[in-house]
């Protein structure tokens, strides 16, 4: 039989924890790049307009 270190085998099981902890998460929060970018762009767009709007008092 082979010896365990113990050390590794706590940090291999803490690892797998924290994994499973961010798929879950990502799941929950998270967005797909396509939906940042839609949300990017429709900010920019309305900075933009606003912009546009804007008096100049010179």
């Amino acid at each position: 039989m082979k010896p365990v270190n113990l050390n590794q085998a706590r940090k291999a099981r803490a690892r797998a924890e924290a994994k499973a902890k961010a798929d879950e998460n990502a799941v929950r929060f998270g967005r797909s790049k396509a939906q940042q970018l839609l949300e990017a762009a429709q900010a920019q767009k309305a900075s933009d307009r606003l912009n546009q709007l804007k008096f100049d008092d010179e």
